[in-house]
């Protein structure tokens, strides 16, 4: 499956997406998370700054840039990781949206992208 299949599911919120998890179960599941940002850093590495972003694309950017803060930040939420991991978390979201929507890494090196945790 390409990169932006993967998206195109995570962005449907199909099962066992994180968007899925995240409304539908309460739940923060970080490989899921770390699957779709991996599809979303795929894709903003990939692209051609000056083509047209598909609506679908821009729509899921924007979404997940807001919508996963909100939502995780509700008080009867529960947040098994440390404030830290979901602060780089929403960080992580907000500087793949400025990636896609800008045309350029908003690291000087665009390598900043290291795991928020640790691999299992």
């Amino acid at each position: 499956m390409s990169p932006v299949e993967k998206l195109r599911e995570e962005f449907e919120a199909h099962d066992g997406s994180f968007l899925f998890h995240l409304r539908g179960d309460l739940s923060w599941d970080p490989v899921a998370f770390n699957r779709m940002i991996g599809a979303m850093l795929a894709l903003v590495q990939s692209r051609e700054p000056e083509d047209p972003i598909p609506r679908w694309i821009a729509e899921g950017f924007w979404f997940v840039d807001w919508y996963v803060k909100e939502w995780s930040r509700h008080p009867n939420f529960p947040r098994p990781f440390d404030d830290r991991y979901y602060e780089r978390s929403y960080e992580r979201l907000h500087d793949l949206a400025y990636w896609l929507f800008m045309g350029r890494s908003p690291y000087e090196s665009g390598s900043h992208f290291e795991p928020l945790l640790p691999e299992p």
